[in-house]
């Protein structure tokens, strides 16, 4: 208790100003001036202004906290909304799709949350069902329009509830630039055949698979002459008569690849070596007798047997022994057109 003395006029003042002080601070006026007056019942009223206005802050700035982190949240929202992956989070045992950043603002909840899911994404049904044991799962699922997606699943909590979230991306276009990435890697630019690379993954297959197969070495006669002679434009229409010629008279299925400038592959099922044998030596008559160019047009050719399981020979060693005999009917070649084969 404090030993100032007060007279009663300064009690009156006191009083007046504790209760004009008390009242703006009921009224939450914590700006207030607080009395000039000294005594200690004014001091605990200040103690509690200080007090007050110090929570006030904090809850102002932790309502500047929430309002900015609920700003953020409706702008992760939107953000999410306008990306093309779709973003589907479905609890684990109701399978009522909790989150869909592709829904309409007057969506309903459940299983009918985004009816823009149900008509867009085929697989719809899929993810709504899906459950896994891994803690991470990236699989990938085609639609009949073949359009293809790449499914991301994984388990999460959302808010409180034990779901399962999915991001599907579209890679269709992904898919494509591998097919034809695929395609030019396996395919002679300049005569659109398959080249060396696909023949001799082919190769490899047919003699790891033991199957039995004809492989067929040609060699196109007097490349060099025509292209010396005529041009390379010329060469280029050679080599392509040429190619035309074979697959015209060969299916589709049968392999034929471009292995080298001049050198060709072809390759074909069962054992048929007689056949074949007729059928090319057919063939070479005929486009030695083609008038359609203003040079000799000729090709040479050697044929080996690949016996499956009883070959003991590799890839390499098949490719030596067939141009071993091609080298043998360029011989003759080279006896009846001396100019055109050297």
């Amino acid at each position: 208790m404090s030993n100032e003395q007060y007279t009663l006029e300064e009690l009156q003042n006191i009083i007046r100003e504790m209760t004009a002080y008390s009242e703006e601070l009921s009224k939450g006026n914590l700006s207030v001036e607080p009395p000039t007056v000294r005594h200690p019942l004014c001091n605990n009223l200040k103690l509690l202004q200080s007090s007050l206005s110090k929570l006030t802050y904090q809850a102002n700035e932790a309502k500047a906290h929430l309002d900015m982190a609920e700003g953020f949240n409706e702008l992760l929202v939107e953000m999410l909304s306008k990306r093309n992956e779709w973003l589907l989070v479905v609890d684990q045992n109701t399978r009522e799709v909790l989150y869909c950043n592709k829904k309409s603002k007057h969506a309903k909840t459940g299983k009918d949350y985004c009816s823009t899911c149900k008509s867009q994404l085929p697989f719809h049904s899929q993810l709504i069902s899906w459950s896994g044991p891994e803690q991470y799962n990236v699989w990938e699922i085609d639609d009949a329009k073949e359009t293809h997606y790449r499914i991301t699943s994984f388990p999460v909590d959302w808010k409180e509830h034990s779901s399962y979230v999915h991001i599907a991306v579209d890679i269709t276009e992904e898919k494509q630039a591998a097919k034809n990435l695929t395609s030019k890697a396996y395919h002679d630019p300049g005569t659109g055949i398959k080249n060396r690379l696909f023949f001799e993954e082919y190769m490899d297959h047919v003699l790891q698979e033991k199957r039995e197969a004809i492989l067929c070495y040609l060699d196109l006669d007097g490349l060099k002459y025509v292209n010396d002679k005529f041009g390379h434009l010329e060469g280029d229409m050679y080599i392509q008569n040429f190619v035309e010629l074979i697959k015209n008279n060969f299916r589709s299925e049968d392999t034929f690849a471009r292995i080298g400038g001049d050198e060709f592959c072809l390759v074909l099922t069962g054992n048929i070596k007689e056949l074949i044998e007729r059928k090319l030596a057919e063939i070479l008559a005929s486009f030695q007798a083609g008038t359609f160019s203003p040079y000799q047009c000729s090709f040479s050719y050697g044929i080996v047997e690949i016996s499956g399981s009883d070959n003991k020979l590799t890839r390499d060693e098949l490719l030596k022994a067939a141009d071993v005999i091609m080298y043998e009917c360029k011989r003759r070649n080279k006896q009846k057109f001396p100019d055109l084969v050297r």
